[in-house]
């Protein structure tokens, strides 16, 4: 590998992490492409290239899975859960939600196990995807 695409890979992985340190607040495109040191438009296309997602995208998988975590592992409304993640409106919350997970955040919860399993075992199955909606609205078909 080349030091220009390692240097790359480098800030991209560092607007990345400044994501997932500050998921719940508001993150502008301008401000994360600065840390890569690259014009807004070129960091998008060059963070789909890396991660294989735009970063609204990633931003938005990062704010569900935070929020599946809450709805495992406390009783607190989904107001206050969509809130804490970072979105500004339980609508959108409930749609990228369910676009995302396949269940709005109120059958997630229900849905949820009520049994002990060790922590790492939950987030390796419940990683949101967009292979988790495709496989949901599949197993909906065939029904």
């Amino acid at each position: 590998m080349s030091q220009a695409v390692e240097e790359s890979n480098r800030r991209m992985l560092r607007a990345r992490d400044a994501m997932d340190r500050a998921y719940a607040e508001p993150l502008d495109i301008p401000t994360l492409a600065r840390i890569t040191h690259l014009s807004p438009a070129h960091f998008i296309r060059r963070f789909r290239a890396t991660f294989g997602e735009t970063p609204h995208r990633y931003l938005q998988r990062r704010r569900v899975e935070r929020a599946m975590f809450l709805l495992r592992e406390t009783d607190r409304p989904v107001t206050d859960i969509c809130l804490e993640v970072g979105f500004r409106s339980l609508g959108s919350f409930t749609t990228t939600f369910t676009a995302i997970v396949g269940l709005p955040p109120s059958g997630y919860r229900n849905r949820s196990t009520g049994f002990p399993v060790p922590s790492c075992f939950v987030k390796s199955w419940t990683r949101p995807s967009d292979l988790m909606a495709s496989q949901e609205a599949a197993s909906a078909e065939l029904r």
